[in-house]
């Protein structure tokens, strides 16, 4: 590998790994969507929410009336209140979230955590072969890398869009209990994370193809090779 496609090669992978760092973030916490119920009464608690792929955490959140006859959610969740976390049932049986469980879909959860942990592998197995690719005569190794960052990328954007879905139908419920909700700083990582891998990926990809011919009557095969 040319000392100068070397350079681009480690630009390009630093800003991949930033990337990663976001979907990794995304992925182990709990912070892609906020849900508030309506408030009957005030001058109580009322019971806000925010989940991630794994997990479903309630705070208790001490609510005050300001102004007469308007609906008012519970929150903001930033507020102080007795917090608690517990995992989805379908990920650890015997763990209570039977608030959240009765008005979303099982079936959306467990696919955006699916899908989120292709996303893990495929960037995994791409560091893997960026990192191989720095030894001598393996540069080869940089076009799966790029397409596995890629991958990886389009992994992450579809659970996001699942687990948008997945919100939106249980805002729509009848039987749901919440009237507002809003994605948090988790979901926002997922969504730059997908915008770094998938552009950056396939940057990669066009770092590690031949060069191309400087002249017109210069073909492929003419050029000076890399190596």
């Amino acid at each position: 590998m040319s000392e100068g496609k070397a350079l681009k090669v480690r630009v390009t992978f630093a800003i991949i790994l930033v990337g990663i760092a976001l979907m990794l973030t995304a992925v182990v916490t709990d912070h892609w969507a906020v849900l508030s119920p309506k408030v009957e009464k005030y001058n109580t608690t009322c019971e806000a929410a925010h989940f991630g792929l794994w997990r479903l955490c309630t705070k208790r959140i001490y609510i005050q009336e300001e102004e007469p006859g308007k609906d008012k959610g519970c929150g903001p969740i930033s507020l102080p209140g007795e917090h608690n976390c517990s995992y989805f049932t379908h990920f650890a049986p015997g763990e209570s979230t039977e608030i959240f469980e009765v008005t979303t879909q099982r079936e959306y959860s467990i696919s955006a955590a699916a899908i989120a942990i292709f996303s893990v592998g495929f960037s995994i197995i791409g560091t893997v072969c960026v990192l191989l690719s720095f030894r001598k005569k393996m540069d080869y190794l940089l076009k799966p890398a790029s397409m596995f960052y890629t991958f990886s990328g389009l992994c992450i954007i579809i659970s996001v869009e699942v687990m948008r879905q997945s919100v939106k139908r249980m805002i729509d419920s009848d039987d749901t209990v919440w009237i507002e909700y809003y994605y948090s700083w988790s979901f926002a990582c997922a969504c730059a994370s997908f915008v770094l891998l998938f552009i950056f990926g396939i940057g990669l990809l066009f770092i590690s193809l031949p060069r191309m011919p400087r002249n017109p009557w210069e073909t492929c095969m003419d050029a000076e090779p890399e190596h």
